[in-house]
């Protein structure tokens, strides 16, 4: 297996998510009306957070209410979590994961190309990126390909966003491409999109008892340990 490629997930895989997010949606669903859980919501990370709204709505309104209806609702509740959210990457600091600048480091000097991917929208991707210093284009930026959830017909799971960022580097062999998330959306992103690897972390905001049951190819406790799983599983 030669690695041409890894795409990364943001939140809580090489971003830190102390269950900002989280609390964001928690704050965004109580203020637009839905009726929900934290643990429904934390079920649906990963996911495209506009999809993620129209979902929440048909569940509580049921799967036969108009979809004007949805759509009108899932757009406030969404524009209600962009302020929430936006205000709060914007007054508190952003930290990278635990070997996260280790791990982009060691794919360059493997000739690694580092694609970031996202269920945000692009606009709070690159506030959240912006302070971090990794949008492609900033000075000594660690990333090579950012792609977010709205520039896409559809977010996770359905394979698009690796699959712009393998049009972005040529790359037309999925088995050149790894994909590692904390989520269940990750893990079947990578799995929808034929990728070699479809790896999740275990200190993310999903549990190793979580995400042992679903499909995986490994299951990493940080990303520290990413680099011996891709050597021990290189052919």
């Amino acid at each position: 297996m030669k690695v041409k490629l890894i795409v990364f997930d943001i939140a809580g895989t090489t971003v830190q998510d102390k269950d900002e997010v989280l609390i964001c949606f928690s704050q965004a669903c109580r203020q637009s009306g839905i009726i929900t859980t934290d643990a429904r919501l934390n079920a649906l990370m990963g996911v495209s957070k506009l999809e993620v709204f129209q979902l929440l709505w048909h569940e509580q309104l049921g799967f036969d209410a108009p979809d004007y209806l949805i759509e009108s609702k899932a757009a406030f509740s969404f524009e209600t979590f962009r302020a929430i959210l936006e205000k709060y990457y914007h007054e508190n600091p952003v930290l990278p994961t635990i070997g996260a600048l280790e791990i982009f480091e060691w794919a360059r000097q493997n000739g690694i190309h580092i694609a970031l991917n996202t269920g945000f929208y692009r606009k709070v991707t690159d506030i959240i990126l912006g302070k971090l210093g990794w949008l492609p284009g900033q000075e000594n930026c660690p990333v090579d390909f950012v792609i977010a959830s709205d520039q896409v017909p559809a977010g996770r799971p359905e394979p698009y966003m690796i699959q712009a960022a393998m049009a972005h580097f040529g790359i037309t062999d999925s088995k050149q491409v790894v994909k590692i998330g904390d989520t269940p959306v990750d893990l079947l992103e990578g799995r929808k999109a034929g990728c070699a690897l479809s790896l999740a972390l275990t200190n993310g905001t999903h549990t190793e008892a979580e995400l042992a049951v679903l499909d995986n190819d490994g299951l990493l406790p940080s990303l520290v340990a990413l680099p011996q799983f891709l050597m021990m599983n290189d052919e």
